[in-house]
Parts: structure tokens; sequence; C-alpha cells
């Protein structure tokens, strides 16, 4: 069965998100499936979400699972072939998702494509030979951020085990490429298409009121990703030798800059450089991605 609005369902994962939740639900047309998936036993937000939006069944994972196993959970539960992955601070334009089904119709044997930002100067998406692209057609990319990508989920299913699509040792960073990754070495094909825009409101998924401890949760994660990701590809013993020449420098400058800002009493700069030494180490270790922010 091809693309098409009844065969799509959006999917996003939350947490601590009330304050942006319904400026994203509202950007989507109330005919689309919505699966929110809060990562948190908050059933106050999931019976304000289910009450409000007919078209809005929320799940919740109990725990603080991440990105990657929170859209696990929600492509699990779609019952569609394709699925759109999105963030909270994600909103679409009128003509977002009739664009991307449209244009998913043309392409028909994709794995991934995305809708485009709107905002040239962060674009959404990797690719070898930016100045080659054609923003009038789709083009063909290595890999889209994690905030939009919609999955072929029938097609490339038969990569994946029990609907484990992302990489659940990450808890977040990184996992939107690791999977594009996996997807492009079995020659499926990624797309950006440039007549469906997205806006990124860009890090306002969680609340501000806890930005704190979520500059310290995302310091110490994205240390760990870069690591975990630069050894994942190659042999064992090659990837494991780049990523230590990669991250060792990184480890000594973050833990240098730890003890300066500590002896100088920047307490918050002192915290967030120890939290990348310490990612990064875990990493190095071989210890899962067992941070988490301190929220109540």
């Amino acid at each position: 069965m091809s693309i098409s609005r009844q065969n799509l369902t959006l999917v996003i994962v939350t947490f601590k998100s009330q304050h942006i939740i319904d400026q994203c639900i509202q950007s989507i047309d109330r005919n689309l499936k919505i699966i929110i998936v809060e990562n948190s036993k908050d059933k106050n937000f999931k019976n304000y979400l289910e009450k409000k939006y007919n078209n809005v069944s929320c799940i919740l994972s109990n725990d603080n699972l991440g990105m990657g196993s929170g859209n696990n959970i929600g492509i699990k539960y779609a019952k569609s072939d394709y699925v759109l992955i999105l963030n909270p601070d994600v909103l679409l334009f009128q003509d977002t998702i009739n664009n991307l089904v449209d244009e998913g119709k043309q392409l028909r044997n994709f794995g991934i494509i995305s809708s485009i930002s709107d905002n040239k100067e962060f674009p959404n998406f990797s690719i070898k030979k930016k100045e080659n692209i054609n923003y009038e057609n789709n083009f063909e990319v290595d890999s889209v951020d994690g905030y939009c990508m919609l999955i072929n989920k029938k097609r490339i299913k038969s990569l994946f085990k029990e609907d484990v699509f992302f990489d659940e040792k990450i808890f977040m960073y990184l996992e939107n490429d690791d999977l594009c990754k996996r997807v492009k070495e079995q020659n499926e094909k990624i797309y950006i298409v440039p007549t469906s825009k997205i806006k990124h409101l860009g890090a306002r998924g969680v609340s501000n009121n806890f930005h704190i401890e979520v500059e310290l949760s995302r310091n110490w994660h994205w240390s760990w990703s870069k690591f975990y990701f630069s050894k994942n590809f190659l042999s064992q013993i090659v990837s494991g030798l780049k990523a230590l020449v990669e991250g060792l420098p990184k480890l000594v400058s973050s833990t240098i800059k730890f003890f300066f800002y500590y002896i100088i009493l920047k307490k918050f700069k002192s915290k967030i450089y120890y939290n990348r030494a310490l990612g990064l180490l875990n990493s190095m270790l071989n210890r899962s991605s067992w941070y988490r922010p301190k929220i109540d």
C-alpha cells in the first residue's frame, strides 16, 4: 500500500513538553493520527492530551527512556505503513504533509524522506556534495535530522528486529544518524522534499524551567554518543583506535576545562565540562548511557 494521509501516523516523543506540545499538535491537521510517547508516568499529561485532541493517543513509557526508545514504542504501536517522527518543538505549515505525501508517492521506493527546514542556515540533512544541490527538486542525502523523518516502515522493517528501528543503547543524540547509516548500508534511499517545509524552534522540547539539568544531560550524552557512533561502523579494532584517537584529546581538554572553571568558581561551566568528560569516559569504557537529568 502506497503512502497516503490514511496510511500515515505521526509519532512525537515528549518529556516535560507541556509548554510546547499544543503548539506542535495544533500545526497538524486534525484528521491525521498522532501517537505521543511521554517518557514518564504523567497520567495528567496523558489525560489532558487525549481529552483535548480526538486524533491523539498518548502512551506513557513510565520512565525516561530517551528519544530512540520512545520512537520505537510509537513505531511499534502505529498501525500504518508510514510513520513521521517529529520532535515536540517542530511546527508544520499548512501544506507540509500534503506535499510530503504527494512527493512520497512519486519516489515510491524510499527508506526515509523528510521535509526541509525553513531556516537555510541550519539545514536538517547531511550530504557530502552540498554545492550540487538543486533545491527545486527532491534530492538524495546521507542522513536527516531526527526532529523530522518519515520512515517507510513496511519497506525497511526487514532490516530491523522486532520493530527496534532506533538503537536503544543511545539515549539521545545521533540516534537518527545511526538509523540513517544502517538504512543506507542496505542500499535504501533517503530524500529531502524541498516543497515540504517545517519550522524547528530548536532545543525547546523540554521546558526551560529545567535548563540547568537539561544542559548537563545534553553535554554528557553528546560526548557518550559521539564516541559510541564513531566506533560503531568500522571493524572493531579500526573503529576502536579511530574513536580513541578522536576521543582522547577531547577527554583531556574537557578535564582541563573542568578544573579551570572549578578553580575560578564558575560552577555551572565546570559542571558542563565535568559531564562532557564523564560521558566520554563512560563511552570509552563501554558503559551504558546511564545518565539522566535530575528532574522530578
